[in-house]
């Protein structure tokens, strides 16, 4: 009898996940002039520990304009390299695979950690700003949003192949710092999405105007990369499907068509961003409330998706993958609540009894309570998928 297709491997180029389960990339604001901490290293580690497939760093800067905050990784010189393959190497240790997302805030940058209020910096003096004169906004076009923010300057026509290109070097120091998995961060508001969206990008050359014209970009950063992004390695781009401001899910679809054979296997699918999130169009805030954009991603583009959004439960998740709606099933917030995760939901999907799925150190005691004590229930048990 076939097990979970949770649980089922996936072959992606020459890299093999041994579940579908991915840690969605999530910002820490926790490195030091963009270099990686323990903190890093811990938060992978935990999430590689609990049993996931792929394990995603968060969003890191492909140059020092990039940096949403004080506290962003970065990519953008070879000295940020060592850091992150410490990283990977406790990632790798523990039979899940590494991967990273790269990223450009674009307006969205130079602001406070959330958790500081998310404000618009004001200037050098501010606590931990090691880099004010190299912090310029930059974005499509030269609006602000909202009005209140500081005003960013739109990129020259000159300029953009160097930004472009910056994004292809990061895509050589992830592969050196080794990384198996990369995920271009073309969602959210960022420096990609500023190009896609008709409410950002005013631009009346070749990278505006139409949709096309505004894909442009987007696809050109997918070149770059993939000209120093190794053939073997899968390529995944993350998109904000529907942003409630000009991009939608049919011009979403048209540009997955145009990045596939260029080389992106996966599309991420997310939302909003652009005005706020979560989009108003996705309706309430509930179970998978994303997931209706990776279906029609990959049952209209021909190409593979991830979900992420609301995915809680096991048997949730498991639904999703076996009603053909994506591909990979991405985790965030759950995760933070719980980065066993992974380990629990095979218990809850009758696999892995004898806990193999995470270290030694963990199975050995787990395993040992499951066979001895036969009335107890774990904490997290819950049979039934919440709405």
């Amino acid at each position: 009898m076939a097990g979970p297709l949770l649980f089922e491997p996936i072959q992606l180029r020459d890299v093999r996940l041994k579940n579908r389960i991915v840690v969605a990339p999530m910002h820490q604001y926790a490195a030091k002039e963009g270099f990686a901490t323990d903190w890093h290293l811990m938060n992978a580690g935990r999430y590689a520990a609990g049993g996931a497939g792929l394990v995603m760093m968060e969003s890191t800067k492909v140059e020092r304009r990039g940096c949403g905050t004080v506290g962003d990784l970065g990519l953008w010189d070879d000295k940020f390299i060592p850091g992150l393959r410490r990283c990977v190497d406790f990632i790798k240790q523990h039979d899940a695979v590494p991967a990273i997302q790269l990223g450009h805030s674009g307006r969205k940058a130079r602001r406070f950690r959330p958790w500081e209020g998310g404000a618009p910096l004001n200037g050098p003096n501010d606590p931990e700003v090691w880099d004010w004169p190299g912090w310029e906004l930059v974005s499509s076009t030269g609006e602000a949003s909202p009005a209140t923010d500081p005003t960013p300057r739109g990129l020259s026509r000159e300029e953009i192949p160097e930004v472009i290109e910056r994004w292809g070097q990061a895509a050589r120091r992830a592969h050196e710092a080794g990384f198996e998995v990369l995920d271009v961060h073309g969602a959210h508001g960022y420096l990609i999405h500023q190009f896609l969206s008709p409410f950002s990008n005013k631009r009346n050359d070749e990278y505006g105007g139409s949709d096309l014209n505004r894909m442009r970009f987007c696809v050109e950063v997918i070149e770059s990369v993939r000209a120093h992004w190794p053939a073997n390695k899968p390529l995944f781009l993350r998109l904000s499907v529907e942003d409630d401001s000009g991009w939608g899910p049919a011009q979403s679809v048209e540009l997955a068509k145009l990045v596939k054979p260029k080389g992106v296997d996966v599309i991420d699918c997310s939302s909003g961003g652009m005005r706020g999130s979560p989009v108003v169009s996705a309706g309430p805030v509930g179970y998978g409330y994303q997931v209706p954009y990776a279906d029609r991603l990959r049952n209209e583009a021909g190409i593979m998706s991830m979900a992420v959004g609301l995915i809680v439960h096991a048997d949730q998740a498991e639904a999703i993958l076996q009603e053909g709606r994506a591909d990979l099933i991405a985790l965030a917030r759950e995760l933070l609540y719980n980065p066993n995760w992974p380990m629990d939901a095979a218990q809850k999907l009758g696999v892995d009894k004898q806990f193999a799925s995470v270290p030694a150190a963990q199975a050995y005691w787990l395993a040992k309570r499951a066979q001895s004590v036969k009335t107890m229930v774990p904490s997290t048990y819950q049979k039934t998928m919440a709405g």
